[in-house]
């Protein structure tokens, strides 16, 4: 197809959008299009549509400034040039709308007499995205998340119109290696999110008002930054912010070993005034020390991680630990490709009341996803094993199906729901033996913007819980994720 073609065919595209949008095509147009065989491209510009990521800071929208890429409705709104010589100047709008509809037995397995609940939740994100050249980005992301008919309404539940994200980002190659940093409201998220996450899993996702630096050469990255993070809000609008009440710093480094593997390591100051545990209580200092190894090979992946604290709450000293694996293999020639893999984790509870010493592990930001959607488990004084099979009877439909058991990892601490929720009446008493769940899952992409799923949970408690009050619980999760 000659360049002429191209241009006639994205000017019957431009008019059939209407006259603002042809307007916007033809400035993003190259002035001078030589007469080729294709449509000319700048070199290092994207030449695929980026995928919808669950960061939408980290999409590319570079490559529509080649017009035969704008195949969808709006496009031209995905891709608004800024300059007519530099592809990489352009301003990208996007919004992601998530709805859940949840049922659970009770929250806390009904322990105090807390009943069952079904509610929707919703999240509705709009982003304004400016590239202002190859290296300048500022990104700007607002919310409004709703919680329709939930009983007890937490924040993590409900962030009427508020400023989610808002940071400039630098980036520049260089020879030795590649340098970026970002400064303001961001999120940030590393390996399972174990330990720390964007929250993606409850409707409120986790934002942090920090000051990020990393460089990157060759199999080494070093990672840097000092943030408070984002205390939420749902009295008025725009009321989320955060203080010197809660803190977190990190320095780390990643490096690339055994080929594509990935070994990393960090220490992480957390700091936070008025902390409550069943054994203490005050303001908490934890030194975090952690490292994780993952890869894969001959059809064997893996994950493993191990996180050491230390510290103080209050007037008692802080002694705590925990260490998560995967271990799966997937039989990548069988039909529905089937995976088979086993979970163990293990978390510290604190062991004496009253020895000065607290033993409780403090899971930092988890993700919700980790375990379950149906907040059972939480990740401190635990001892948790779970097999799973996943297959893929679709190219876009992936189901899954697992058995967790799960242990107190000691009888002096509490049973912990999600994400580290005290059960009241279960601290210093019982057996360890905690309860079994059975778990289902089902995902399914229906097009590149829209994803849905589908989960349920039984969980089978033990003694101490029972005796505690509480009772076998269910959840039941139903959603469905629109990304633009």
């Amino acid at each position: 197809m000659t360049g002429r073609a191209h241009a006639r065919r994205a000017a019957r595209y431009a008019r059939s959008l209407g006259p603002g949008c042809a307007l916007l095509l033809c400035a993003a147009a190259p002035l001078h299009a030589e007469e080729t065989d294709t449509v000319p491209v700048v070199s290092g510009v994207p030449q695929t549509r980026p995928a919808i990521m669950a960061n939408r800071w980290q999409e590319n929208w570079a490559a529509l400034s080649n017009p035969a890429l704008r195949t969808q409705p709006f496009d031209w709104l995905k891709y608004i040039p800024l300059s007519a010589t530099d592809p990489y100047s352009y301003l990208s709008l996007g919004a992601t709308l998530r709805e859940r509809f949840e049922s659970s037995d009770a929250s806390g397995f009904g322990v105090g007499g807390v009943a069952g609940d079904s509610y929707l939740l919703q999240r509705f994100q709009f982003h304004v995205d400016v590239h202002v050249d190859r290296n300048w980005e500022l990104f700007t992301q607002f919310e409004d998340v709703r919680a329709f008919g939930k009983n007890v309404v937490t924040p993590v539940d409900k962030n009427p119109l508020d400023l989610r994200l808002a940071f400039l980002s630098y980036v520049k190659p260089l020879d030795a290696g590649t340098f970026k940093a970002r400064i303001g409201r961001q999120d940030f998220l590393f390996d399972l999110q174990r330990f720390v996450s964007s929250r993606d899993g409850p409707n409120v996702r986790q934002s942090f008002d920090a000051i990020w630096a990393d460089w990157e050469s060759g199999p080494w990255r070093f990672i840097g930054f000092v943030s408070q993070p984002v205390e939420y809000r749902d009295v008025t609008a725009f009321d989320d912010t955060s203080s010197g009440r809660m803190r977190f710093h990190t320095l780390r480094v990643e490096r690339h070993v055994f080929g594509s593997n990935e070994w990393s390591a960090y220490y992480s100051l957390y700091e936070r005034g008025n902390a409550r545990y069943p054994d203490a209580s005050g303001s908490e200092l934890r030194n975090v020390y952690d490292m994780r190894f993952a890869g894969a090979a001959h059809g064997v992946d893996w994950d493993l991680e191990a996180m050491g604290q230390t510290g103080a709450v209050g007037g008692k000293d802080v002694r705590a630990w925990a260490g998560g694996s995967r271990v799966g293999y997937t039989f990548g020639t069988a039909a529905w490709k089937p995976r088979i893999a086993v979970q163990f984790d293990a978390a510290s509870g604190d062991r004496h009341a009253g020895d000065g010493t607290l033993g409780t592990f403090n899971p930092l930001f988890p993700n919700g996803y980790y375990f379950t959607l149906g907040g059972f488990t939480g990740y401190a004084n635990l001892i948790h094993l779970k097999p799973s099979i996943t297959v893929k009877p679709a190219p876009k439909l992936s189901l899954m199906a697992a058995v967790g058991f799960q242990w107190r990892e000691t009888t002096g601490d509490a049973v912990y729901t999600q994400p580290a929720v005290a059960v009241n009446g279960t601290a210093g008493r019982g057996s360890l033996w905690t309860g079994a769940y059975g778990q289902l899952r089902a995902d399914y992409a229906f097009n590149a913007n829209l994803t849905g799923a589908v989960e349920a949970v039984y969980y089978q408690v033990g003694s101490t819980i029972r005796d505690a009050g509480g009772h076998n619980s269910e959840y039941l999760g139903i959603e469905l994720k629109f990304g633009w």
